[in-house]
């Protein structure tokens, strides 16, 4: 069966559960867009690997997605957007959306904005560079946390352990007199109990997922994609265990997860 254009899904990828923050924005936004997830947990972090690396295995994650159809590409990983999106825009025939632009206009009227995200997203500069554009008056503080990623794929979010983890990397944040704290990466918003442990709740947090999911209702519109006859379908994969992978990514949907499979993504 050929499906019409506006009936397509919108494939989405993350290195791993993160990436479910901004679907379930996506859902609630949009409830009759057909949705297909693909969470590389079998290779994460990302954010430890050469951008090369991290550059295959985006293309390899988008080549995955172009296989089920899909109608637009939501690249839900921070360090995939920071390495790779000028080569993803230049090779995709489909429209794309990233997670570091939105992310960081909805930090705009923040003076002193501080970042925290992968080794990899952190080193870019991707977001000093977008901040500047958007405001030279901004003042910039990068921190990496390169254990984050990791606790939330072991379901360790919020314990002993993550607010631990979380006072050793955000004491230079707090020191740094921030009003703004971007969670530069998808996975951070199920550790903002650990962090709100060490921060407080003086300072402004900034989650990218909802700033994203406004972004693919605009181009959808724009576009003439909008699907909005009968409520969508949502369907998942992972390159590791889909069992695993069912039950931690309950915790970030708020539900059952449903029609988890296991693929091989190296055949992409």
């Amino acid at each position: 069966m050929i499906l019409r254009e506006k009936d397509r899904p919108i494939g989405i990828f993350d290195s791993g559960l993160g990436g479910l923050t901004v679907l379930k924005e996506i859902q609630n936004m949009l409830p009759n867009e057909n949705l297909i997830y693909f969470g590389d947990s079998g290779r994460a972090p990302y954010g430890t690997k050469s951008k090369e690396t991290v550059i295959r295995y985006t293309f390899q994650d988008i080549g995955f997605l172009m296989s089920k159809h899909v109608k637009m590409i939501v690249i839900a990983c921070n360090t995939a957007s920071a390495c790779s999106l000028p080569r993803v825009i230049a090779n995709c025939d489909i429209p794309v959306v990233e997670v570091v632009g939105p992310g960081s206009r909805a930090a705009s009227g923040g003076k002193k904005v501080a970042v925290i995200g992968t080794s990899a997203t952190i080193e870019s500069g991707v977001y000093k560079t977008a901040l500047s554009n958007l405001s030279p008056e901004i003042t910039y503080y990068g921190k990496a946390c390169p254990l984050f990623v990791p606790l939330v794929e072991e379901g360790w979010w919020d314990n002993g352990i993550a607010k631990a983890v979380a006072a050793e990397y955000l004491a230079p944040v707090a020191e740094s007199g921030a009003d703004t704290l971007i969670l530069g990466c998808t996975h951070y918003p199920l550790l903002i109990p650990a962090i709100r442990s060490v921060l407080g709740d003086s300072i402004r947090l900034i989650n990218s997922a909802r700033a994203v999911a406004e972004e693919v209702a605009l181009r959808l519109r724009e576009l003439n994609l909008l699907r909005i006859e009968t409520p969508g379908q949502i369907s998942f994969y992972t390159s590791d265990s889909a069992e695993k992978f069912a039950s931690l990514g309950s915790v970030f949907l708020g539900r059952p997860l449903e029609d988890v499979s296991r693929i091989d993504i190296e055949a992409f």
